[in-house]
């Protein structure tokens, strides 16, 4: 009798626990390189990154312009010049080397943080955008990298990106 009680209960219990796992969970999928690459929020970024550091690369180029053409006068006029003449001549070039290099070294470190702040707000933007996805459309669970397959049933890319395209709109 207490074997069958003890069943009896085992039973029940596996019933109670289990029924949760025996209903329907919803999943959805998301592309968060595609995200990236076509949300209106990244290309407005990477517009604003590229008027943002369009002056300094210009002054780049002009650098690099000034010193081909001290190169090429040296090249040029090298043979008559004065030692004196020649000396400077080439201790210029070296100056507007050393500054070329420091400049981009700034230049490439400069953008590089830039970026990363616009990359992390953007990822906090998909971030909340899914979520709320998410929750509007009741999701148990969304997945993004790492996935090696998927149906297209399950994948909402498209409504994550509708709904950054609605943000951006409104100005979020």
């Amino acid at each position: 009798m207490k074997t069958a009680q003890k069943l009896l209960v085992a039973l029940t219990a596996l019933a109670v626990f289990s029924a949760p796992a025996l209903a329907e969970t919803k999943v959805g999928v998301i592309d968060t390189q595609r995200l990236m690459e076509e949300a209106p929020q990244a290309k407005a970024a990477q517009a604003n990154i590229e008027t943002e550091f369009a002056p300094r690369e210009q002054e780049l180029v002009t650098l690099q312009k000034k010193i081909r053409e001290l190169e090429d006068k040296a090249a040029r006029d090298g043979a008559v010049m004065s030692e004196k003449e020649s000396s400077k001549l080439e201790r210029d070039i070296l100056s507007k080397r050393r500054e070329l290099k420091r400049t981009q070294d700034e230049f490439r470190d400069d953008l590089n943080i830039r970026k990363n702040e616009v990359l992390a707000k953007l990822q906090r933007q998909m971030y909340e955008a899914t979520v709320t996805l998410a929750k509007e459309k009741q999701y148990d669970v969304i997945l993004g990298q790492g996935v090696v397959y998927s149906n297209k049933s399950v994948d909402i890319t498209d409504l994550v990106l509708d709904k950054l395209k609605s943000q951006a709109k409104s100005g979020k």
